[in-house]
């Protein structure tokens, strides 16, 4: 099985709930973006409260760049999030934050770009995910897919069942790349959001990975 997720990074409510409403009729999962100014110097929007009207048509997942993430967890499965995505370069308790995050729903830990494997600290059987950053460095969409950045998923995937997650520069040019690495869930933002025909193109991203496996 594999997964493609509409993902979304904005500082305005209303570009948001744009793009929310526009992916909403035909993707089963919708991935957010946040970030709070010290994890990298941009700033999203961090409010979880207007999200609650559509939370409960998709699933929701939250991708934690942010200063502790443990702090992020209450408010925003409050508002009906159910995958919850933490960084480890900011998290001070690994096995704090996946044990608090079990009681929400889904729980990945994330490692941006540069960041090795062997950083996590947990059992992988604790966890439902791991996050790759496939770009450069997060912090910001438009990032171009680097191919050294597979070589991670690559070794994840030989030693590992656990479920892979991606984000950063994948689209149709790259999707065939990540997915033979390993990678089964694919945030997709520009290669959606940045097409003539969203809905086409995340289709096509589908249509790809079915002939993939």
């Amino acid at each position: 099985m594999f997964e493609i997720t509409p993902a979304i990074l904005e500082t305005e409510w209303q570009e948001i709930e744009k793009k929310i409403n526009l992916v909403r009729p035909f993707a089963e999962s919708i991935h957010i973006d946040i970030i709070d100014g010290k994890f990298t110097n941009s700033t999203t929007f961090l409010d979880p409260a207007p999200f609650k009207k559509y939370t409960s048509d998709v699933l929701f997942e939250l991708h934690m760049m942010v200063d502790n993430p443990i702090d992020y967890l209450a408010p925003w499965a409050d508002v009906g999030f159910k995958r919850f995505l933490g960084h480890i370069e900011k998290m001070p308790d690994q096995e704090e934050f996946v044990g608090k995050a079990q009681a929400y729903g889904e729980v990945g830990l994330a490692l941006d770009g540069p960041t090795p494997i062997k950083d996590i600290k947990v059992p992988f059987i604790d966890l439902d995910t791991i996050f790759f950053y496939t770009a450069e460095k997060v912090g910001h969409s438009g990032g171009e897919l680097l191919p050294d950045r597979l070589d991670k998923i690559r070794e994840l995937s030989r030693n590992s069942n656990i479920h892979i997650s991606v984000d950063g520069g994948i689209n149709s040019e790259t999707i065939t790349d990540a997915f033979n690495s390993g990678a089964r869930r694919f945030g997709i933002t520009n290669g959606i959001f940045k097409t003539e025909n969203p809905q086409a193109s995340y289709k096509n991203l589908h249509d790809i990975c079915n002939l993939l496996l």
